[in-house]
């Protein structure tokens, strides 16, 4: 069945993932069950197949849609209309900066991945960013730059954070094309990642330490 839903999500078939929804929901399995065990795991495979450049963003991005349509069937049917995150995440594109489409990419296949997803936008201040960790108690930030002028925004927000006493209670995610994994490290976020499929392992990893 697991392989059904992979085949509705690489199609981008909403229809299809309806059908199938349908079909376990008629079986009287929980929606929690479907979401953990069909979609998530489809999910999670559509990211390995773009890791290894065996499909391509468009794919990915009819991928995540479809994703979306399942996880807004299976909500009102969960036990007490509430979902089990795998953590909560606070997204946004740096200030200064308004390309968002690798950003909303990595949120959708966060959220295809089970993490529940604080989407701030783009043009996000250090103070927004610090904002949505504390109202959201935020286990995860991610930050992204697609330009180069706005990368030393991302060093700003790392130290935003430890000025308002948050920063040993969020990992901090950095992306965006000019983004290398040693100016992440130099910045002092806590991991970087060069696609969605990457943030969401980075992300996986970073709950387990």
């Amino acid at each position: 069945m697991q392989e059904e839903f992979f085949s509705a999500l690489a199609a981008g078939d909403p229809v299809k993932m309806e059908s199938l929804l349908k079909k376990r929901l008629d079986q009287v399995i929980p929606a929690e069950k479907i979401i953990n065990e069909d979609l998530v795991p489809a999910m999670e495979k559509v990211g390995v197949k773009f890791q290894k450049n065996e499909i391509f963003l468009p794919e990915v991005m009819l991928a995540a849609r479809t994703m979306q349509v399942g996880l807004k069937i299976l909500q009102p049917k969960l036990a007490g209309g509430k979902r089990e995150f795998a953590g909560r995440v606070v997204i946004g594109t740096v200030q200064g900066d308004y390309h968002d489409i690798g950003k909303n990419l990595v949120a959708m296949m966060l959220e295809g991945a089970g993490y529940e997803v604080f989407d701030l936008g783009t043009d996000v201040s250090p103070e927004r960013f610090v904002g949505g960790v504390r109202k959201h108690q935020a286990h995860l930030l991610g930050m992204s730059a697609l330009l180069t002028t706005t990368m030393p925004v991302m060093e700003q927000i790392v130290r935003a954070l430890a000025e308002a006493g948050l920063r040993d209670k969020v990992k901090v995610m950095a992306g965006g094309a000019p983004v290398t994994r040693d100016y992440a490290g130099r910045i002092g976020a806590d991991g970087y990642a060069p696609d969605a499929g990457a943030a969401v392992e980075l992300a996986k990893k970073l709950r387990r330490m």
